[in-house]
């Protein structure tokens, strides 16, 4: 799995846990839908990490505990 993949399954993830939805994600992020929905649907393949900041303050999470899953931890090297 790459990193862009990784971001997306967990964005999702924390949204199907508050039942939340992308738009509602978005206005609690103080984000527009687009920038989370180019994330999601593969637009943005090197999502800005100040965008990954604000969505982890609309969720009231720190970095730490968005990056903090096996998921990130069984990351592929990204270079080859």
């Amino acid at each position: 799995m790459d990193t862009v993949t990784a971001v997306r399954n967990r964005i999702l993830e924390l949204c199907g846990e508050r039942g939340i939805s992308i738009n509602k994600l978005a206005t609690i992020s103080a984000l527009p839908p687009s920038s989370i929905k180019n994330i999601l649907y593969g637009k943005s393949q090197n999502p800005k990490l100040i965008t990954i900041k604000m969505i982890c303050d609309g969720l009231d999470i720190t970095l730490g505990e968005f990056f903090s899953t096996p998921e990130f931890d069984s990351l592929e090297q990204e270079l080859k």
